[in-house]
């Protein structure tokens, strides 16, 4: 006979054939991974080959259960059943292979005795049929640990880079040519397709088109039951205004929210369509109002997938909020450094007549501000919408027809180098953002001296730093002083950054309302916002599994 779990236990962790040894491995109180008997690396998550030496050849091995310490936050903000607030989420580099790692959660010691680099110890706890191993430091405390080195280290990413296929360059095939954005607020209430048919009209409209001229649908994350996270891709959008496309698109895996317009390019590249009508929309705000007054469910399985949410890390702020931790331990940035950023967003977002968040901000509101899992706090997070954007990419030889000056794609930069686990990649950057910087300089001869304004995705204050540091704006680890006073990003400093308030202060548009502001600023249509003589912007979009960034320019 079965019973229901307790209301407030620990949920279960989803087993499959190839986990279920792992969550069934602490009833004997022991520590197992899936290991390769060709070269002894652990493999993990399980897979059917080892990805360092691509042998086939596996078993299950028993470890030691000592790990290190390598990251943890404080999550303040974010309630899980069977873990009251606040709770400790970490990260440990196993012992008997450091390049694997577990997010668990601390037990048996306070948050302010916890330091980088401590030896840990498995201990097991029950949840369901599973035994969930959570990790505590062990009684004889050695000097800490120095943090695992990255593979590769961000220094030495050029070394994984492909050489760029000889010959004509799909990027000279396809320009912008038109863009266009809905109403933006919070909890507008309205149905999130009514947002994407406002932001298409007016994109279509921008390139001097009708809908009839549109051949190409493309979108990013595409249909599925996403919440809201998106309006219901492609089907949704051409059962609304029957396009009857020749090509269409619609996916997650690809590079961020601007992989759909990449997808694009290589469509209109290829003679496959003419005119694509590229859109993402966002209706975060309105969907949890619905779920609050209990109109709408909450979809099961909603949330970061099964090796972080039995642990309570049910949001990317909790797992970034690490790699902020990290990057701080290794190269001294502090919150100051981050705060700089918000500060600099805000400043932008109080030019901009829609943004969400125009009131002053100074960095003792930021610095005072509450805690919603260390090291970040409330000014770290973008702010919830609804909006919607969407571009037109078109063939190059309608350039000369369009009734505004075309905005062209020099470079995409879009390489995996690191493992797309987020537990599994970068330690001190966000994920999937140093491959992709990388790989855009090598698809062009321009250099980051040449951009004239930086739109870089701010899911987060550190996804900033990161893409910064990473498309070599500053050295790697030199943030916290390229950074310091807020000048160098400012709208007349080195590299103007966000000059819209990005997604801090004007919205989280999920990385496609950081395009639509990159082709007003090279256009020289951003009003009171607009950096003087913009020629040249870097786009970034998304991060954390997968990213891409775009280097647009106009002629002149």
């Amino acid at each position: 006979m079965s019973t229901a779990p307790e209301e407030n236990a620990r949920p279960q962790p989803q087993t499959s054939q190839e986990t279920e040894f792992f969550w069934t491995s602490g009833r004997d109180g022991r520590l197992r991974f899936q290991s390769c008997t060709a070269c002894a690396a652990l493999i993990h998550p399980p897979q059917p080959v080892c990805r360092h030496c691509r042998s086939h050849a596996t078993e299950v091995r028993e470890v030691s259960g000592r790990a290190t310490l390598i990251g943890f936050s404080v999550n303040h903000r974010f309630p899980f059943p069977g873990l009251p607030t606040p709770f400790v989420v970490a990260q440990v580099a196993i012992e008997e292979d450091p390049r694997v790692r577990l997010t668990t959660d601390v037990v048996d010691c306070a948050p302010q005795d916890l330091r980088l680099g401590m030896r840990m110890e498995v201990v097991f706890e029950q949840a369901g049929e599973a035994w969930l191993p959570l990790f505590r430091p062990t009684a004889d405390q050695p000097p800490p640990a120095p943090l695992p080195a990255d593979d590769p280290p961000p220094e030495r990413i050029g070394d994984r880079l492909r050489k760029p296929l000889k010959g004509p360059r799909f990027e000279e095939r396809a320009v912008i040519s038109g863009a266009g954005a809905s109403r933006l607020g919070r909890r507008l209430m309205v149905p999130p397709l009514e947002l994407t048919v406002e932001a298409c009209e007016k994109a279509v409209a921008d390139a001097g088109l009708a809908f009839d001229d549109i051949d190409g649908l493309s979108t990013y994350p595409g249909g599925g039951n996403l919440g809201g996270f998106a309006e219901g891709g492609v089907t949704a959008l051409e059962s609304a205004l029957g396009i009857r496309p020749v090509w269409h698109n619609g996916a997650g895996e690809t590079f961020g929210p601007g992989g759909s317009v990449i997808s694009a390019m290589l469509a209109v590249a290829a003679g496959l369509a003419r005119h694509v009508l590229c859109f993402r929309t966002v209706w975060e705000a309105t969907y949890a109002e619905l779920i609050r007054q209990g109109r709408i469910a909450l979809p099961e399985g909603v949330g970061p997938d099964g090796w972080f949410k039995p642990f309570g890390a049910v949001s990317p702020a909790i797992m970034l909020a690490m790699n902020a931790q990290r990057h701080m331990h290794r190269y001294g940035s502090t919150r100051e450094t981050l705060g700089w950023i918000a500060l600099n967003q805000r400043a932008g977002a109080a030019l901009h007549p829609d943004a969400i968040y125009r009131d002053p901000l100074t960095m003792d509101d930021y610095l005072s501000a509450r805690t919603i899992t260390t090291p970040f706090g409330l000014y770290d997070c973008d702010v919830p919408c609804d909006a919607a954007t969407a571009v037109i990419v078109s063939a190059v030889e309608t350039a000369p027809d369009l009734p505004k000056p075309a905005v062209r794609v020099e470079a995409v930069g879009t390489q995996i180098v690191e493992r797309p686990e987020w537990d599994q990649a970068s330690l001190t950057h966000e994920p999937q953002v140093l491959g992709q910087a990388a790989h855009l300089w090598t698809r062009t001869e321009l250099r980051p001296a040449d951009v004239d304004v930086a739109l870089l995705y701010d899911g987060f204050t550190f996804n900033c730093l990161s893409w910064l540091e990473a498309l070599g704006f500053c050295g790697i680890g030199e943030a916290r002083d390229f950074l310091d006073g807020g000048k160098n990003i400012a709208r007349d400093g080195v590299i103007p950054l966000n000059p819209h308030g990005g997604q801090l202060s004007h919205g989280r548009t999920h990385g496609m309302g950081l395009l639509h502001e990159a082709v007003l600023q090279l256009r020289g249509d951003a009003g009171a916002r607009q950096v003087p003589g913009a020629r040249t912007a870097v786009v970034s979009s998304g991060g954390l599994t997968p990213g891409g960034v775009l280097l647009l320019r106009t002629d002149g």
